[in-house]
């Protein structure tokens, strides 16, 4: 997603329908392949469907959504995505809103009834169907005439591909597919944009002139493809770099000297570990993204805080600081043309993770080392295993760029389906899925198209039984118990076969190993259920 250039050169015959119109466009733009569940609102776009074209089928829509977002994610394009009118969108409004903290682009479209019968509310009538999916889509239409949607389509397209990125909605009458349609001019979008030369300029001599410079990265370092330069810029300033908090995406190697580790989102537990700063420079995204409420400053007393950032509504609420609107990689850039700061020495490294106990209980800390072990080199790893973040983040170091993807809202039931996607948009790279076993309950049905389109991924299930977050926030809260929270007798392994898919169980340091090289070894799909403490 770091093209400065979109590109549309349809050219359809003038004698053409909708259909015609809007898949040319759709070939032009890259966008051939359709993520969708269809219903009977849609099928008129699939008369005689063409032979370049490829419909991929998931089995619930929000299932479609995740999948459709990790391939978008994977191939640096807005995925085109077919809902069934206003019940499909609304299966997959959970993934739709990750989708729009991921900033991924995306087109999703939905039928409508046909135009004729709207008056009366007919069955399958989305009634508003532009406002259904907000505020979680950038733009949203129902065209007015039925040549008009090939037009829509382009705009939500062009608009999804601008910064910040993200979904765009298009609501579609069943009739219009065959109406006669004029063909569609062809345009050129220029989307990457740079800061105030001025103001970069003038950071870059205030993080020259720092004592201790502190870097913290977010999601736009990768997006933006500004890993190479925030390496340079960390090296030349000696300035430790963090992971802001509850990224989506891995932005620097967490095996550098200069890593420092991950915020916490939570306000004093940031300006505890940022320590003795006086500068802090955030790329790509913000600092302040909390998860439970705090007082107190939100930086060091005494620090200054430039944001490099290329949402404006994200620079707009940053509460201290300044912020320079500009896509990360420029900023950067930018940032390098600056004078060479005073010599520094280099600040404290890491310190390891204590040596763990290997003749005691098997736990998720145990399975993330394995992993860091034997996963076979660059591959891809998606998770959704919140309750056992933590002991990733210390013991699975993600070392090369574009290798680590999890959903940035909260939500649950992103990353199965996302790492179908991400297989599908990164052919022959193995993808490793790492999710909890309450996380894939959620959407558990993206097994059977992982299978269907025999894609490389090694489904880690860590089976805790249990939604091990909320016992930690229960915790937080001072809760004795937290009801509602317990997942006993889920066999994943019976699941997964049930949808084609080959699986393994372990759950110790005698046969975790042999699980998780057998799966790694396959070429299609499997599942590792990993039964931890």
């Amino acid at each position: 997603m770091t093209s400065s250039l979109i590109q549309n050169t349809a050219s359809t015959p003038a004698a053409s329908t909708v259909r015609d119109v809007t898949l040319d466009l759709m070939r032009s733009l890259g966008m051939t392949t359709i993520f969708g569940n269809p219903g009977s609102t849609e099928l008129p776009m699939y008369r005689d469907f063409p032979d370049d074209f490829r419909y991929v089928l998931a089995l619930q829509e929000s299932v479609v959504l995740g999948v459709a977002d990790g391939y978008a994610l994977a191939t640096g394009n807005a995925a085109f995505i077919n809902l069934h009118s206003a019940a499909g969108l609304g299966h997959a409004l959970g993934n739709l809103f990750t989708s729009y903290r991921n900033q991924t682009p995306l087109v999703v479209t939905a039928g409508q009834q046909s135009r004729s019968i709207l008056p009366y509310e007919p069955f399958l009538f989305a009634e508003r169907a532009t406002e259904f999916p907000r505020p979680y889509v950038k733009w949203s239409c129902e065209p007015a005439r039925a040549e008009d949607v090939p037009a829509a389509i382009a705009r939500a397209y062009y608009v999804a591909m601008q910064p910040p990125y993200g979904p765009t909605f298009v609501s579609i009458p069943v009739d219009d597919w065959d109406r006669p349609c004029p063909p569609l001019a062809t345009r050129d979008v220029h989307a990457r944009y740079a800061g105030d030369p001025a103001v970069l300029a003038e950071a870059a001599r205030a993080m020259a002139a720092a004592k201790k410079p502190t870097i913290v990265v977010n999601g736009g370092v990768a997006r933006d493809g500004a890993w190479d330069g925030v390496i340079t810029l960390a090296e030349r300033h000696q300035a430790p770099v963090w992971v802001a908090p509850l990224c989506g995406r891995n932005n620097f190697p967490e095996d550098h000297p200069l890593f420092a580790g991950f915020l916490p989102g939570d306000r004093a537990a940031i300006v505890a570990r940022l320590g003795e700063t006086d500068f802090i420079l955030t790329l790509g995204g913000p600092l302040s993204t909390y998860h439970v409420d705090g007082e107190g400053p939100h930086i060091p007393e005494g620090a200054h805080m430039i944001q490099l950032v290329n949402d404006p509504v994200a620079a707009s609420w940053a509460p201290v600081g300044t912020s320079i609107v500009t896509d990360t990689a420029v900023g950067v850039a930018a940032l390098l043309a600056g004078p060479e700061p005073a010599a520094r020495s280099a600040p404290p490294r890491r310190p390891a993770p204590p040596a763990l106990d290997m003749g005691g209980a098997f736990t998720d800390a145990h399975l993330m080392e394995r992993l860091a072990a034997l996963r076979p080199a660059g591959s891809v790893i998606v998770e959704e295993a919140p309750g056992s973040r933590g002991a990733m983040q210390a013991r699975l170091p993600i070392i090369d760029r574009d290798t680590f993807y999890t959903g940035a809202s909260g939500g649950l039931g992103y990353g199965l389906p996302a790492a179908v996607g991400m297989a599908m948009g990164r052919p022959g790279e193995k993808i490793i899925a790492l999710i909890g076993d309450g996380s894939s309950s959620y959407s558990i049905q993206a097994l059977w198209t992982a299978a269907q389109q025999k894609l490389p991924i090694s489904f880690v299930i860590v089976k805790n039984r249990r939604y091990e977050a909320l016992h930690h926030f229960g915790r937080h809260f001072g809760l004795d118990r937290t009801v509602g929270t317990e997942l006993p007798d889920i066999d994943f392994c019976a699941l997964a076969r049930g949808y084609g898919v080959e699986s393994f169980a372990a759950g110790s340091l005698e046969d975790i190993d042999g699980a998780l090289l057998a799966s790694f070894a396959a070429k299609g799909p499997t599942l590792v259920e990993v039964s931890v403490a």
